[in-house]
């Protein structure tokens, strides 16, 4: 009796179970997971999430979409919801206005989600959860935003002139890695040069021992799995020119500059130094001319001696004396200068004696009997 109770305990938890897993598995999602999907920003993205329900279950509807956290620790953010007949899709901020529901009634077996306008920050693990009481489905669907390579910069290193070794540069500073760089020639036959070696990683192309034959467009194409682009540079490879010509062109030009340099600063110190004997000579002769007379006392002088001979006069000696003209006084010495009686004596203007340094001076007058008056 007790070994037929446990057999009908162990039946009935079977059939539960059984039940169970029928009531639950009668709500399944069909679609299967791409595993990674990838996409170019900007682009749009659909991830699918088709389901089939065969329970009667009357319970409601919950269909909701969430971003799982990067490390899978934490809460999940919630996207976009359709709960009550409704759909709510303001709950996450970054893809607000950029979600929606593919279906306009995901209940009908389809709760597809779109987002438009990809970013780069999209980028992560995506789960729609499809849930009727008791019957509940998920389906995880991760999203790669990749950045397409932006517009490369083509450039030239190295001297353009035969023999040398020039090298050709593409750079792409943004896209998501691994970027891909291919160089290729445009214009005559089309095809690179022997004596070159691409590097597809950096995007450089290596020339050695260049000739006229390398000359031509070159085009760099860089790409990544969602883009690609390119820039073209016109490479032209000329003779080397004449640098003995150039050198000795400058070596001259470098002579002549000095050379009047030298010119200006010997002028320079050569006037200065005629400049500077001027004012040695200037100065000597200054010190060589004696200090002018005095004007004054030589008048006085003259006079007080004319009057004490004057004075020792008398009628009776009188002829014994020479006559002496005292009407003009000597302009240099302003001494009596003996002159006959027959010479007129020269007349200069009263203006010129003052402009000439004169003192005026009162001449006695000497009456007929020879008296001072």
């Amino acid at each position: 009796m007790m070994v037929n109770w446990s057999k009908f305990h162990l039946l009935s938890v079977v059939g539960l179970f059984l039940s169970f897993c029928e009531l639950t598995f009668s709500l399944k999602i069909t679609s299967t997971s791409p595993g990674v999907m990838e996409k170019a920003e900007g682009d749009g993205a659909i991830m699918d999430c088709k389901f089939t329900i065969e329970s009667t279950e009357s319970g409601p509807w919950d269909i909701e979409w969430s971003l799982q956290p990067p490390d899978n620790n934490g809460p999940s953010n919630l996207i976009i919801t359709y709960s009550g007949d409704r759909v709510f899709g303001d709950y996450y901020g970054p893809l607000k206005d950029r979600v929606h529901f593919v279906a306009t009634d995901p209940t009908a077996g389809d709760a597809s989600l779109s987002i438009t306008k990809l970013k780069y920050s999209d980028t992560g693990t995506y789960q729609c959860k499809v849930k009727k009481a008791p019957g509940l489905d998920s389906l995880n669907v991760k999203l790669v935003v990749l950045v397409k390579p932006s517009k490369p910069r083509c450039s030239i290193t190295g001297t353009t002139e035969t023999g040398n070794d020039i090298a050709l540069h593409c750079t792409s500073t943004e896209g998501t890695t691994p970027l891909t760089y291919a160089w290729e020639k445009t214009t005559s036959t089309k095809t690179l040069p022997s004596r070159s070696v691409l590097d597809s990683t950096s995007g450089t192309l290596s020339m050695k021992n260049v000739s006229t034959d390398f000359s031509g467009i070159y085009r760099c194409r860089v790409s990544n799995k969602v883009g690609s682009d390119e820039c073209i540079v016109n490479f032209s490879v000329t003779e080397p020119t004449n640098n003995a010509g150039v050198i000795a062109g400058a070596v001259i030009g470098v002579l002549l500059f000095l050379l009047l340099l030298l010119i200006l600063i010997f002028c320079f110190l050569r006037r200065r130094k005629e400049k500077k004997f001027e004012r040695e000579i200037q100065h000597e002769i200054k010190e060589d001319v004696p200090a002018p007379k005095s004007r004054a006392s030589t008048a006085r002088s003259f006079l007080s001696s004319n009057r004490s001979s004057l004075g020792s006069m008398s009628p009776s000696n009188m002829d014994t004396y020479p006559k002496t003209q005292y009407s003009k006084i000597g302009n240099g010495d302003y001494g009596v200068q003996p002159t006959s009686m027959n010479s007129e004596p020269s007349k200069v203007a009263g203006h010129n004696l003052s402009r000439m340094g004169a003192v005026p001076v009162m001449i006695p007058a000497q009456s007929k009997d020879g008296s001072i008056v």
